[in-house]
């Protein structure tokens, strides 16, 4: 009787395997068209992993890592991640805390006694980790453009705050911050006793097997690196340079889709922490945001991912944890329609209806005028088109940009005085006047929705 049980068993353990298989092998035509659709509109060069069930369903290399060299992307090409490096570093504040080194109810002047007192005993490192510190991102300074061509440290950016006021009571809202995870990563070594770049290492990536995985610095020679391009009007050019000690504890590690994948594997586990510890990691606080992750739905499917802009390079990450499916894009073009990508990829892996990524000939298509940029300034501030999910319009020089939550910048281009179109994504803005012609409200149409955002501030 047992050895029939085991006999049937291992049968329906072995019919369990091959109906995964054959499910990647259905699936893995279909993701790869859905990515392509997007390099032959111009709109992704980079790599691409997908997973579902513990297999890999695509993991393969688009475009070029180096268009002047022709060398081309694979999965083993190293991208900078920009902001994906936060959840390294919420980890990295987790472990800290299990070990009894830091809390993260303490207001951040017990790690960082150097920050002026009167703002930094009202914010506690929780309120970094989670965006509700008021304290301003460096990254939003009118000067910034001369900070990234420098060398950055944690003594310059306590220096730039000392003289500027908190934006909001901490804890009262959230408020994406590169300014938060800087100083996480500068807390990072206070306790450790090491360098970011050296804990990170000793304590995530080698011990999950991520080779592939560090700190970037652009004077080190580092095999496999993709080189970062950003397309202004309808050419190529290199990405501006950024000194990789700006982006620290925010932004600043390289990685590929196979190494990340070690990544997620291991966050199904107490390889790095326990469970509890694991569960407050992925316990959002305001705005669905958590320890450098964001938690909400996609497809009625519980997510856990975050997105990353740097300059020359956007990547997302997605781990729909109660499916154990997985997706993560990397490129090295910017803009790139990495949301759109991931979101259709996400439908296939859910068995939902999507269309083919359409040509963007109707985008390109929408006239171009030139207005005054002094018109501008009455669209400048935040929309809070919901709880999570903001859309920050700025100001630079003669341009319109619009930033999403936890997305990168984009410009908007103008086809009246009040409505706005991306050429990344096809997608409208248009912003809408009271009676008295003071602008408090923002519409924002893509795929068939219409969202309309109150001007917050």
């Amino acid at each position: 009787m047992q050895k029939r049980l085991r006999t049937l068993c291992h049968a329906l353990f072995l019919i369990a395997v091959l109906s995964l298989a054959a499910m990647a092998q259905d699936l893995a035509p279909k993701a790869d068209e859905i990515v392509n659709a997007y390099v032959k509109q111009g709109k992704f060069s980079g790599a691409v992993l997908v997973a579902k069930g513990g297999k890999v369903v695509l993991s393969k290399g688009y475009g070029m890592a180096s268009y002047e060299l022709e060398a081309p992307n694979t999965p083993q090409t190293k991208f900078r991640l920009g902001s994906i490096t936060k959840q390294f570093t919420g980890m990295a504040i987790a472990q800290l805390v299990e070990r009894g080194l830091l809390n993260v109810e303490d207001p951040i002047t017990k790690y960082l006694p150097d920050f002026p007192k009167e703002t930094g005993d009202k914010v506690t490192v929780y309120h970094l980790l989670t965006h509700t510190s008021g304290i301003p991102s460096f990254t939003n300074f009118t000067d910034y453009k001369q900070i990234k061509m420098n060398p950055f440290s944690g003594e310059k950016l306590l220096a730039w705050l000392k003289d500027k006021p908190l934006e909001f009571t901490p804890g009262e809202k959230f408020k994406y911050n590169n300014s938060g995870y800087f100083l996480l990563g500068y807390i990072i070594e206070k306790v450790s006793g090491k360098s970011y770049e050296q804990y990170l290492q000793e304590n995530i990536f080698a011990p999950l097997g991520m080779k592939n995985t560090g700190y970037d610095h652009s004077n080190v020679v580092l095999q496999n690196r993709a080189s970062g391009y950003s397309v202004k009007g309808k050419e190529l050019e290199n990405a501006e340079y950024l000194d990789m000690s700006v982006p620290g504890g925010a932004g600043a590690l390289y990685s590929t889709v196979e190494d990340l994948y070690l990544w997620d594997r291991a966050l199904y586990t107490e390889k790095l922490l326990k469970k509890a510890t694991l569960e407050k990691i992925f316990t959002p606080f305001k705005s669905n945001y958590a320890w450098g992750w964001f938690v909400d739905e996609q497809f009625k499917h519980k997510r856990i991912t975050h997105g990353g802009g740097i300059d020359g390079f956007n990547t997302t990450i997605a781990r729909f944890v109660n499916d154990d499916v997985f997706i993560v894009a990397l490129s090295n073009r910017t803009p790139a329609a990495l949301a759109a990508m991931s979101e259709r990829l996400a439908a296939l892996s859910f068995g939902e209806k999507y269309e083919m990524p359409k040509d963007e000939a109707s985008a390109s298509a929408r006239k171009e005028i030139k207005v005054d940029a002094k018109i501008f300034d009455a669209y400048v501030g935040e929309y809070e088109l919901a709880p999570n999910f903001i859309i920050t319009v700025k100001r630079e020089g003669d341009k319109l940009m619009a930033q999403a939550t936890g997305q990168p910048q984009f410009e908007i281009f103008a086809e009246s005085e009040t409505k706005f179109f991306l050429k990344v994504v096809e997608a409208q803005i248009v912003f809408s006047k009271n009676d008295k012609g003071i602008v408090e409200q923002l519409t924002l149409f893509q795929g068939g929705r219409e969202i309309a955002g109150k001007k917050i501030k």
